[in-house]
């Protein structure tokens, strides 16, 4: 169940996301507006605490942490600064997401083989292909 809840929540907010990002004020300044995202964020990640119970302490908690947690957070703000200003410059809300989506995909292909030991069938491959060619459809002009 959690697989699929997983799922259905990244669908969703997923969905939220392009739709917040795609109206957010023109005049709103990019760094202002994250500032009060994260904000917002941080707050309704407070409010996840009791849902998953601490294994220790709050400092052992935090001594938990590691590099890839800070990348994450580097990560985020590009990428929400990366699709403000693709919608901003225009793109359609219904290309934007998929055009990244699939991009990120064909990048993370040699990142799972290289260090996750992914493998890559047939079926993915064609997968890919009709990604790929998806790509090439959405962006001929």
């Amino acid at each position: 169940m959690i697989y699929w809840f997983g799922i259905f929540l990244a669908v969703f907010s997923n969905v939220f996301y392009h739709i917040s990002q795609k109206t957010i004020s023109a005049n709103a300044n990019p760094a202002v507006s994250l500032v009060f995202t994260y904000i917002t964020a941080a707050a309704a990640s407070l409010f996840l605490i009791p849902f998953f119970p601490f294994k220790g302490t709050l400092t052992e908690e935090i001594s938990r942490l590691n590099l890839p947690s800070a990348v994450l957070g580097i990560s985020i703000v590009g990428l929400e600064l990366g699709f403000l200003l693709v919608y901003r410059a225009g793109w359609n809300i219904n290309i934007a997401g998929i055009v990244v989506s699939v991009m990120v995909g064909l990048c993370l292909i040699p990142v799972g083989y290289l260090f996750f030991s992914d493998t890559l069938t047939l079926k993915s491959a064609l997968g890919i292909a009709l990604c790929i060619a998806g790509l090439i459809l959405i962006n001929y002009r």
